[in-house]
């Protein structure tokens, strides 16, 4: 059984795999071993803290195949993000340039460099292993991230966001970083990448330009960029196309891919589970239809899974021995579920 937890010290041997695997792009995990251990160590933070609002914590979970013991994928949430660094986002809006006198009415798209999502909620670092690509594996690691913030809404904002990660080749090389390189920063989108990734920002506020970029004035090939997705990301982003993420128009200053938001109480997934208490524990037949996303209601020792589960009369639920074991559970403990099935939902 693929089961998520909070990460633990004695995952990084993992961590460091799956971050060399993530590639060149995926910001939250530089393959740097003082890096990585602090994010284990945030995380343990985060999750032995008690807020009662928002703060800067950083939950990063790992999932684990119960069978084996090998840890398979991460996937996280930053509580709050840009109260401690500053969070930066490209813009993309319109100016019109117009002359009634001439006739000439030019509207044209610019780039304006911002910090307008300080102070929001972020689901970041999410990678599954290409050995765990199947079945429900994918969904899960994505989705109960939505679940724990349900469970716990005092500890997250009103608003959610993703970066995803933009289009680059196999060497790391953004078209978009390209030309800010070539006119700005003369260093590549790798080391650019890598140096925002172990917290180094400086450079950033210090080298990118202040007054809005024309879009026109961009390469072909940077221009393509703006707003497009990595091809591995394209799964991620139908993901939370499906959740009811949207692009209001910002995008990432290194390679222009597009940031996603949502009101955290409209996300699909949260709309659609529930609380319920666990009324007995027996064997479930295991069906497609009755199929769920599973957590409990913990935080140090919080877990997902995807298990069958059925209801009493009562509407509470029934769930197998095996089940409550990988979720720490027993009968009369409290669960959020939510239906795999849409039509279950």
């Amino acid at each position: 059984m693929l089961v998520i937890r909070p990460i633990q010290a004695q995952d990084y041997d993992a961590l460091y795999e799956i971050a060399q695997e993530s590639g060149i792009g995926f910001t939250s995990l530089p393959v740097n071993e003082a890096l990585l251990r602090k994010k284990i160590l945030a995380a343990q933070n985060a999750f032995a803290s008690q807020p009662d609002t928002p703060g800067v914590q950083s939950y990063l979970f790992v999932m684990e195949d119960t069978e084996t013991g090998e840890v398979v994928g991460t996937s996280g949430i930053e509580a709050t993000v840009g109260l401690t660094d500053a969070f930066y986002h490209y813009h993309v809006g319109k100016v019109v340039h117009a002359s009634r006198e001439l006739n000439v009415h030019n509207t044209v798209d610019i780039l304006t460099f911002c910090n307008d999502y300080t102070g929001v909620s972020e689901i970041c670092t999410l990678f599954l292993r290409e050995k765990a690509r199947k079945g429900h594996a994918g969904r899960l690691l994505s989705k109960f991230r939505f679940l724990f913030m349900a469970q716990h809404k005092q500890r997250f904002a009103d608003t959610v966001i993703a970066e995803m990660r933009g289009i680059s080749d196999e060497n790391g090389t953004s078209p978009f970083w390209e030309w800010l390189e070539k006119h700005f920063f003369s260093m590549d989108f790798p080391t650019a990448d890598y140096l925002t990734g172990i917290g180094n920002k400086v450079f950033i506020a210090e080298l990118m330009p202040k007054y809005p970029i024309y879009v026109k004035l961009l390469s072909k090939e940077a221009q393509a960029c703006i707003g497009k997705v990595h091809e591995k990301t394209k799964p991620a982003l139908r993901l939370l196309q499906q959740e009811g993420f949207k692009n209001r128009g910002y995008v990432d200053i290194f390679d222009a891919g597009p940031t996603v938001e949502a009101d955290l109480v409209n996300i699909t997934t949260v709309r659609n589970s529930r609380q319920c208490t666990i009324s007995k524990l027996e064997e479930v037949p295991e069906t497609k239809e009755d199929l769920y996303f599973i957590i409990n209601d913990k935080i140090a020792d919080f877990r997902a899974c995807v298990a069958p589960l059925d209801f009493d009369h009562n509407g509470d639920a029934i769930i197998s021995p095996k089940t409550a074991n990988a979720l720490l559970i027993e009968a009369g403990n409290k669960i959020r579920i939510c239906a795999c099935a849409p039509k279950r939902a």
